[in-house]
């Protein structure tokens, strides 16, 4: 009987998601929005765009790119869907939704602005 107890906590470990942390994720998009804002080239500010907007709505939110990388992966399922409150999420997904036009733009200033914005967002 121990042993089949042992084996379903592991099993339970297993199958257990990544603790959700949305504060950590938060802090890895503000890093990443500002990366972007010092980036020289667009491929770069609109790589590290893309890693905030990955941190805020997770895999399973708009604008997530897998291609794009998520620095946040083992922080949680995005801040947005891990964070508690109502406002909160609505604050958020304001600012990835703001984030979209730097994602796009082919103007290297105009990814910087946006990045910048972003990270002013974020910013508590």
């Amino acid at each position: 009987m121990t042993k089949i107890a042992l084996l379903a906590a592991c099993a339970a470990l297993i199958a257990t998601p990544v603790l959700a942390d949305a504060a950590a994720e938060l802090s890895i998009a503000q890093t990443h929005a500002g990366l972007a804002v010092k980036g020289t080239d667009l491929k770069t500010v609109q790589m590290h765009l893309h890693h905030a907007v990955n941190c805020l709505v997770g895999p399973g939110g708009k604008g997530f790119d897998a291609a794009a990388g998520n620095p946040c992966g083992k922080a949680g399922a995005g801040a947005i869907p891990d964070s508690t409150d109502a406002a909160m999420k609505a604050k958020l997904q304001t600012i990835a939704d703001s984030a979209a036009p730097g994602l796009t733009t082919s103007d290297l200033a105009t990814a910087q602005k946006t990045a910048q914005s972003t990270a002013d967002a974020i910013s508590p």
